[in-house]
């Protein structure tokens, strides 16, 4: 059965599972959204001049999901995503205590385990708070209010090392890693069974509307999936991403049905040898980072991702697409893009069909 916003997404579906499994369907799996030919009479909502508001109103955020989703074509393996956002509001971080602030854009967390003497059992997950309850209402809406139209996201709960950032401070947790490395391993697992128990609440949740699941980074697994990263990692050794944050990185790739490793800018490339070592994890995205060049001028990297035997993930815009296809293996290679108009998004598609080789 279709979605309202997505009418091929039994036919999408079974091109996830396919994916996920390495298997080559015809083409590789490409993502490419556009404005709908045809767009409806809608206008957007007005959003809320507080910014708390703005990431808080969910009569606000349900009319923008709506908006979105209807004046959008979603082509190949792209598909509307009913989401609150993810400003940091609905992350561990915050149920463990971190006092959030946000503006319009973004959010961002002030730390709460700053003493040199900092034990991370001595902040708990508040279920009683107030970013705790709200995540849940609003899994509870994204459930409800995406029925039959679009795929309810898990949402954005943090990743491995950067919670642990958050708590302590991204300096004195780089201090912590050369000074007190036996803690900062065994708080990222203890940090990590904190992780699996939210991702389980927030999964039993949605995984009726979802199918499955998808969360801030928009795949779809008819399991338990989630985007694992680490960017704190940008700022340390190969050996010491080892040592102290592939253990946990484990733990949550066993946990999961399937995972993609967000591998966030040309500083954290040096990990991929690691990283293919884990077999937990299926994927890996490949992105440069703001202000750098596509993912294209990094071949060595991508080509060394499938040839360790991982599926790749890339965002390139679309006329960099036949490049992309002539130089890489579709299979198992998932493209991200954009089209000016559904007509280009259709013609894209085609294209890819022929211009993609196992």
């Amino acid at each position: 059965m279709g979605l309202m916003y997505k009418e091929d997404w039994e036919e999408t579906k079974q091109r996830f599972r396919s994916w996920w499994n390495g298997e080559y369907f015809g083409r590789c799996a490409i993502s490419v959204t556009a404005p709908r030919a045809i767009q409806p009479s809608l206008q957007p909502p007005t959003r809320p001049a507080d910014p708390v508001d703005r990431w808080t109103n969910l009569d606000y955020i349900a009319a923008l999901n709506e908006y979105q989703h209807a004046t959008t074509f979603y082509g190949g393996e792209a598909f509307p995503v009913w989401s609150g956002g993810y400003p940091g509001h609905t992350s561990i971080p915050a149920f463990l205590g971190c006092p959030v602030s946000l503006d319009h854009a973004t959010g961002w967390w002030d730390p709460v385990l700053t003493d040199d003497d900092w034990d991370v059992t001595s902040v708990r997950l508040d279920t009683d708070g107030r970013w705790w309850e709200f995540a849940v209402d609003l899994l509870r809406t994204a459930s409800q209010a995406s029925a039959g139209k679009s795929i309810p996201s898990i949402g954005a709960l943090g990743g491995c090392g950067d919670t642990l950032a958050a708590l302590r401070g991204t300096w004195n947790l780089l201090h912590d890693c050369v000074e007190r490395p036996d803690r900062v391993r065994a708080s990222e697992l203890h940090l990590m069974t904190q992780w699996c128990e939210v991702y389980e609440i927030s999964y039993d949740i949605i995984r009726s509307s979802a199918e499955g699941s998808t969360c801030w980074f928009e795949l779809w697994s008819p399991g338990r999936f989630y985007a694992s990263q680490c960017d704190f990692s940008y700022m340390i050794s190969p050996k010491m991403f080892r040592d102290l944050f592939v253990p946990a990185l484990e733990k949550q790739a066993e946990f999961l049905d399937h995972s993609v490793y967000h591998l966030d800018g040309i500083g954290a490339f040096v990990h991929v040898p690691a990283l293919l070592e884990l077999p937990g994890i299926q994927a890996i995205q490949v992105l440069p980072g703001a202000g750098k060049p596509s993912p294209l001028h990094y071949l060595d990297t991508l080509k060394q991702v499938q040839a360790g035997g991982k599926n790749l993930h890339i965002s390139i815009a679309p006329e960099e697409v036949e490049s992309a296809l002539s130089l890489l293996s579709a299979t198992g290679l998932f493209i991200e893009t954009w089209c000016a108009t559904e007509e280009e998004a259709r013609d894209l598609l085609k294209a890819a069909e022929r211009w993609s080789k196992p």
